[in-house]
């Protein structure tokens, strides 16, 4: 591919991704997710009173070039649905930032409102679901009424190899999505550091614990382990870049 031929298609992905993005935004299908996100965004944390919550639905953000995608489960109440911005201002962003810049794909360890001069290296952050979910838990209905837009982020992105799915509501939106481009069904079991090969036309599966506060405070989960994952899937991606 010469360097014209880049740009070009960079191009593309850059008006693609726009136009996705004013999709997301604008979309009310499930009206139980915009009822919450919108009651959480009036009635606010009280250490936010004077945020004006973004409480519409959360785009993925990163680097265009990304060979990686990081997929979360949805929006955090106070943090994603307060900033507008996923993994940001969150108790999940403070473990997953930081391990990102620890490895490499972040250039700062903090993410806390969407000016804060955060830049993010060969990775791509999304979510399954766009939209808070009552409880931190959306419907199999509403995971799979925001699967069309997650299938699409992955075409998007022209040069992904790997996802990195967070969780196990992640897990299976990414196996789903990823099964739309398959010729038929994809079969995979969720298991913290599993790795999921199909192919050569597919991208790279990665299970992960979420960096919840319920997997961090417990112990199930650590940045640590966080950081030893991420570690992995750079090597591999620096193994298996072209020339």
């Amino acid at each position: 591919m010469t360097t014209g031929d880049g740009a070009a298609v960079m191009s593309r992905a850059k008006t693609r991704l726009m136009d996705l993005e004013k999709r997301i935004i604008g979309c009310r299908h499930c009206p139980g997710l915009v009822e919450n996100r919108e009651k959480i965004g009036r009635e606010k944390q009280a250490k936010y009173r004077d945020w004006e919550y973004w409480a519409k639905p959360v785009t993925g953000f990163g680097d265009l070039q990304a060979r990686l995608m990081v997929v979360g489960l949805a929006p955090a109440a106070h943090g994603g649905n307060r900033t507008g911005r996923s993994f940001t201002g969150d108790a999940s962003a403070k473990v997953l930032i930081a391990a990102l810049h620890q490895t490499g794909f972040a250039n700062q360890p903090t993410s806390e409102h969407r000016d804060d001069g955060l830049l993010l290296q060969n990775v791509y952050i999304s979510n399954a679901v766009r939209c808070v979910p009552p409880g931190n838990r959306p419907s199999v209905q509403e995971q799979r009424d925001c699967l069309p837009f997650l299938a699409e982020e992955f075409d998007i992105l022209p040069k992904l190899t790997t996802v990195l799915a967070l969780g196990g509501v992640a897990f299976m939106s990414c196996l789903r999505a990823l099964s739309q481009k398959a010729p038929q069904p994809l079969k995979a079991k969720f298991g913290h550091g599993g790795w999921f090969h199909f192919g050569d036309y597919l991208p790279t599966l990665v299970a992960s614990y979420h960096p919840s506060p319920l997997n961090i405070n417990t112990g199930r989960f650590s940045i640590e382990a966080l950081v030893d994952l991420l570690q992995e899937v750079r090597d591999n991606l620096e193994v298996a870049a072209p020339g």
